[in-house]
């Protein structure tokens, strides 16, 4: 059976790191040990470590924990290039960024929280769902 594949926004990463309780936290302790895949670019990587490292002495975590979950995902994740940019189609040019790297890795979804930031991708064959819907989804309860 292969996995379901996805694309984590950085709300998601921001919210699980957070918070130890809500659905990112616990789509986050999932990866790689469920019946789903996160995919990665450089570029995403990057955004996460900028967002992650904004929140140090606003979280319990230090600057070497963040690096750790960072080094982590980059590890388990399905890793991919971006030779092609077909950029602007969302307002946002992160989320444009994210877009690009769940279609270029056929994701069938973009967990995130900003359903309106991506309004219109379906076209491309992407659903956009929110970290407790993808959890029901895969059938774990949070």
């Amino acid at each position: 059976m292969s996995k379901t594949q996805v694309v984590l926004d950085t709300n998601v990463i921001v919210s699980a790191l957070r918070s130890r309780r809500g659905a990112s936290y616990r789509l986050l302790m999932l990866v790689g040990q469920a019946n789903f895949e996160i995919n990665l670019s450089v570029p995403l990587v990057l955004e996460y470590e900028d967002a992650a490292k904004r929140l140090l002495g606003q979280i319990a975590l230090n600057e070497q924990d963040i690096d750790d979950i960072l080094d982590y995902l980059c590890r388990i994740a399905q890793q991919h290039e971006i030779f092609y940019l077909w950029r602007p189609f969302l307002k946002d040019p992160k989320d444009d960024m994210v877009l690009e790297l769940a279609v270029n890795a056929r994701c069938e979804f973009i967990v995130t929280y900003n359903r309106q930031d991506f309004a219109g991708i379906e076209q491309f064959g992407v659903r956009i769902i929110t970290p407790a819907e993808f959890l029901t989804k895969m059938g774990v309860e949070e």
